[in-house]
């Protein structure tokens, strides 16, 4: 696991995109700006383990949405957000179908 920091700016994008709509949009990104993450282990598709303060041991609850698009040198991307058994974001799941490494965010996901 990598270093434990804030989101950056493509990754919240991301995750607005993806989770707004959503029954719980509203809660999970008001939360963002005190957001830390750590980048999990994956050759660089930049897929990311959500923390909590309190440490309290966490398990995945459920897939909150899962949408496909293509990176930039055409290779499909799949993105998934987990939540934990508590509704809480849990993970960003990003797998590259070649296992490369992710090369660009994308700006518009639909």
């Amino acid at each position: 696991m990598g270093t434990p920091r804030r989101l950056r700016d493509d990754e919240r994008a991301l995750l607005v995109a993806l989770i707004a709509g959503k029954p719980e949009a509203s809660r999970l990104l008001g939360s963002l700006d005190e957001t830390i993450v750590e980048e999990m282990d994956g050759g660089g598709m930049g897929s990311l383990l959500f923390l909590r303060s309190d440490n309290r041991p966490r398990h995945l609850g459920k897939q909150l949405v899962e949408k496909e698009f293509a990176d930039i040198d055409g290779v499909p991307v799949m993105v998934t957000v987990n939540l934990d058994e508590r509704g809480e974001l849990f993970e960003l799941d990003i797998w590259k179908v070649d296992f490369s490494p992710l090369m660009r965010f994308p700006f518009d996901i639909k």
